[in-house]
């Protein structure tokens, strides 16, 4: 009973680690590659917004873009760009910190918090503190957001 024991316990060690070698996960060292990319697209996004750059902002979300704000509005790609553009509440100021960034296959889970400021045409400067959780996709060569949500702290 022993050695049969022994050996039912064999072949499972031997079909896990088989199915781990078998698996089509990506190289241990992508991963840190993937990241960066990831965390280049977050900081490039906050410079078109900083910028306001409709081309930009639209280059790097997704046509499914669903972009929750801490207050509660939920925008499309369209709506979030729109809005930004409009200069209706624009940011003087955007700093992320405590950044972390999970890959699951083509998509990224981003979390981290962002200060900052925003400021109306009438020149009203309002402090920014939010946490914020996204979702990047890799759509081809690119990393785009999918999804955003902000929330308060």
């Amino acid at each position: 009973m022993g050695v049969q024991r022994r050996s039912i316990v064999r072949v499972g060690v031997a079909a896990t680690l088989f199915g781990f070698a078998a698996s089509p996960t990506r190289p241990a060292r992508a991963q840190p590659a993937e990241q960066g990319a990831v965390a280049q697209a977050v900081e490039a996004l906050n410079k078109a917004m900083l910028d306001v750059d409709r081309a930009r902002l639209e280059a790097l979300t997704a046509d499914q873009l669903s972009y929750g704000h801490s207050a509660g509005r939920i925008e499309n790609k369209k709506e979030f760009v729109d809005y930004l553009v409009s200069r209706a509440s624009a940011f003087r100021r955007i700093d992320t910190s405590d950044q972390t960034i999970s890959l699951v296959d083509n998509e990224a889970i981003v979390r981290h918090l962002l200060t900052g400021e925003t400021v109306t045409p009438a020149g009203q400067v309002s402090p920014v503190r939010i946490g914020v959780l996204q979702v990047w996709q890799k759509q081809g060569a690119d990393w785009r957001l999918l999804a955003r949500q902000a929330y308060r702290l």
